[in-house]
């Protein structure tokens, strides 16, 4: 018996590995592919109730299809561009912020960020772009895995419930809304106006011809880097943009590009939009969401600000779950 065990064990131990190895090279575009078909379901709901719950999925993916290789192209014409934009917006920034009379802790904090996100940026740049094919598979993967995501996802929350442990069931529940909790502050509230400022970002840059197509991608995605931290936001991005242009001496510029961003970058969107998604500071802990969000990047990379704040989020929910359990032993 013992020895049947073992044996099963073995082989269990071997699928599993053969699977990571099989699924490891497409983990970030599944995770992604996840985010967004967390993102946007509501939406597949409302539409699938109309249309019919395939062609919503067709729909919504053809779309997603579009706009993917659309950013393949783009990523193509404009990488060095962005790339060289990006570090020379990060680098300003952090010298500026490292001139600040911050406690150590967070200067050292500061000083690796500043070191690592260029860095890290650069060795994503340069992999793909030496190996566009890859990132081409890599789309094919994410949008297959959405459709799949989209069109069974009632069955996969079944069969997620289904495996739960009965002697643990009210734990693991606890944990899956933790993390459900957390995904909605976290993509829906935060990830999905970041986003939308980013596009919002780069169109006035582009607009008020404030950069080239590649700059003013770098300021998008320097915008949505902003929103990450506390007390920054993307109207630091709009700011300097207005600033820029009120030194050039184009004062009227200035004051159009200022209402510009104060309408559809920061503040407004905060006041409008933020109460009816949520934000991560009602369903996340702010802490816990800085923390997880950074280090997460730091760890896996960008997929990492992702899996960072769910990771912690749960450890919070076990941390309680053992002091309840702990009062009414000691009770």
């Amino acid at each position: 018996m013992e020895l049947e065990a073992g044996i099963w064990i073995a082989v269990s131990l071997i699928v599993l590995y053969l699977v990571w190895e099989t699924v490891s090279p497409i983990l970030s575009p599944i995770i992604l592919a996840v985010t967004l078909a967390y993102i946007l379901y509501p939406l597949h709901e409302r539409l699938a109730k109309k249309t019919g719950n395939r062609v919503s999925a067709f729909t919504m993916t053809a779309i997603l299809t579009l706009i993917t290789f659309l950013f393949i192209i783009g990523f193509a014409l404009w990488i060095n561009d962005v790339k060289s934009s990006l570090a020379y917006y990060i680098n300003a920034f952090f010298e500026w912020l490292l001139t600040w009379n911050l406690p150590a802790a967070v200067y050292e904090l500061l000083q690796k960020l500043a070191e690592d996100i260029p860095n890290r940026f650069e060795e994503y740049v340069l992999g793909y772009t030496y190996s566009l094919p890859k990132l081409s598979l890599q789309a094919i993967v994410m949008v297959f895995a959405f459709y799949g995501m989209l069109i069974n996802a009632r069955a996969i929350r079944r069969e997620v419930y289904s495996l739960l442990p009965p002697e643990n069931r009210e734990l693991a529940i606890k944990l899956l809304e933790k993390a459900g909790e957390t995904l909605h502050s976290l993509l829906r509230g935060w990830l999905a106006i970041s986003i939308l400022k980013g596009v919002f970002t780069a169109g006035g840059f582009i607009l008020f011809e404030l950069a080239k197509p590649g700059g003013a991608i770098a300021a998008g995605i320097f915008t949505v880097i902003f929103e990450l931290l506390p007390v920054f936001g993307g109207w630091v991005v709009w700011l300097a943009g207005a600033v820029y242009m009120l030194n050039s001496g184009n004062v009227a510029g200035a004051i159009v590009f200022a209402l510009y961003g104060i309408v559809f970058i920061s503040p407004l969107p905060d006041i409008l939009l933020r109460p009816r998604l949520g934000t991560r500071e009602k369903g996340v802990n702010a802490l816990i969401s800085l923390v997880g969000i950074f280090g997460g990047y730091l760890a896996f990379g960008f997929v990492g600000i992702i899996i960072g704040p769910v990771a912690l989020s749960l450890l919070a929910t076990l941390v309680e779950e053992w002091k309840e359990v702990k009062v009414k032993s000691a009770g």
